[in-house]
């Protein structure tokens, strides 16, 4: 397991969000978004619409993660896009990550947020960069 996985949930973002690593697996990742006092609210007490996108974004990141080929090294998200279904309501939110494609130079990563009744909330798509080192 690499340094990002290892710190992940202790970092301090991440803790005031709620937010924390629940599973891995290679092209996989799982985050959960436990609500707080600190979440920061949307409409009628759902969670955040901004939220949702950092998840996204951190679920898509985190699943590139958890394969980066030797002489390649992580640049950053290139393009993300989400699509809000439903207020996102509930004691908790699952993001889950996975890689459509792995290229040299971006990875394309689909993402869906359920709530903890099961709800689909949001989906979305980031490309994310990388570049090589050698």
């Amino acid at each position: 397991m690499n340094e990002f996985f290892r710190t992940f949930n202790e970092h301090p973002f991440h803790q005031y969000l709620g937010l924390k690593l629940v599973e891995t697996k290679p092209d996989f990742v799982r985050l959960r978004l436990e609500k707080t006092a600190t979440t920061p609210a949307g409409i009628g007490g759902s969670v955040n619409g901004g939220v949702l996108a950092t998840m996204i974004d951190m679920a898509g990141v985190a699943a590139v993660f958890t394969k980066i080929a030797e002489g390649s090294q992580p640049a950053g998200t290139a393009d993300l896009n989400i699509t809000y279904l439903r207020q996102a309501q509930g004691l908790w939110l699952d993001a889950e990550a996975r890689v459509v494609k792995r290229g040299r130079q971006l990875c394309t990563i689909e993402v869906r947020i359920t709530n903890d009744s099961g709800d689909l909330c949001a989906i979305g798509r980031v490309l994310y960069a990388l570049k090589t080192t050698s």
